[in-house]
């Protein structure tokens, strides 16, 4: 009787401890890492089992109770993570030519009747590489924000959905036209106001400018380094290893932290969220920054104000010519197109 009370105890203060680790707080006080004083493996032994833990028998500890729990329980570090995702609504890729259209005058795209905005194809695998690391870390905050109208809400819900925590919408009328350089400033201000975090990651590039010059503006105004076209990420104590995609193969790097990284399509499908996760991330509230919030100042934000000037926006006319070969033989037509071809200087 007295064994199998200790061992119920044992089992009581053990669970007490890896559940407070699971939620990130400090363990007991009360626990020693001397092995001299383990008096009963076994016991630690059954109750590892029975939690679906491996007894390792140099990873002891003893409480001032007689309890036992894993030393690296207590030993590991809070590997709790702050991200933050910056997210990016778009028009639709898969618009119809047809329903495509510009306005010249005002250098603008006019939104096509039916057919909504999207999130950029490339930030849903940014998520996706914040979520991963939050899981491997055993925990923390993924926080996203998106620069734009109020529809942008909706990129941002999505990130909410696949598993993020917290959404911020920058939205003003001040920041209509900007240019990308203009954006990264805004992001770097509202990452500031954000406060601590330990990895900034964006998509590798917004698929409707395709610059893809946001991230770096953003590291060098925070002043932390950058990796871009990452397709996988991997932490390594206070540094990340990234593996990086390049014109001709890959390329592996390491970076500390904390750090700016690009997310490229080559790092996989990102996970779908499930309805119970979309209905959730719709209760979520998206706080509501203005650029008076992040201290943005009348020559930080306008059209007037971009760093690269937009000299004209227009749909390219394609004009193409058909002319039908005709010959009476295979040869005689092939004769012809390569006349043709040598008058046109082609050949």
């Amino acid at each position: 009787m007295a064994r199998a009370r200790e061992r119920q105890a044992a089992e009581v203060d053990a669970g007490f401890v890896l559940g407070r680790r699971a939620r990130g707080e400090p363990c007991p006080a009360n626990f020693s890492t001397d092995r001299d004083s383990v008096r009963d493996f076994t016991i630690f032994a059954l109750v590892l089992q029975s939690g679906g833990f491996t007894p390792y028998p140099f990873l002891i500890v003893q409480s001032a109770a007689g309890s036992f729990v894993p030393a690296d329980v207590c030993r590991r570090p809070n590997n709790r993570v702050n991200i933050i995702v910056c997210v990016k609504q778009i028009p639709d890729p898969e618009t119809p030519s047809a329903s495509f259209k510009v306005d010249e005058a005002a250098k603008k795209v006019i939104p096509a009747q039916g057919i909504a905005p999207v999130v950029n194809p490339y930030d849903p695998q940014a998520t996706e590489a914040a979520l991963r690391l939050k899981d491997a870390a055993g925990g923390g905050k993924i926080t996203v924000i998106s620069l734009g109208p109020d529809s942008a809400r909706d990129a941002i819900k999505h990130a909410l959905a696949m598993g993020a925590d917290e959404g911020v919408l920058i939205t003003d009328p001040a920041l209509d036209g900007i240019d990308n350089f203009q954006t990264a400033v805004a992001l770097a201000k509202a990452i500031e106001k954000v406060g601590e975090f330990d990895l900034i990651l964006m998509g590798r590039a917004s698929a409707d400018w395709d610059m893809g010059v946001v991230p770096t503006g953003v590291a060098q105004l925070l002043g932390v380094p950058v990796v871009t076209l990452a397709k996988g990420i991997e932490a390594n104590g206070a540094k990340l290893t990234v593996d990086r995609v390049l014109d001709d193969g890959f390329q592996q790097v390491e970076v500390s932290t904390p750090a700016v990284i690009s997310i490229s399509n080559e790092f996989g499908e990102p996970r779908y969220p499930q309805l119970r996760q979309i209905m959730l991330a719709a209760k979520k509230t998206v706080q509501i920054w203005s650029a008076a919030d992040l201290g943005l100042s009348a020559d930080e934000t306008g059209a007037a104000n971009r760093w690269l000037p937009l000299e004209a926006l227009y749909v390219p006319k394609i004009e193409s010519n058909v002319e039908i070969i005709e010959g009476d033989s295979p040869e005689e037509k092939a004769r012809t197109l390569a006349q043709k071809l040598r008058a046109a200087k082609l050949i």
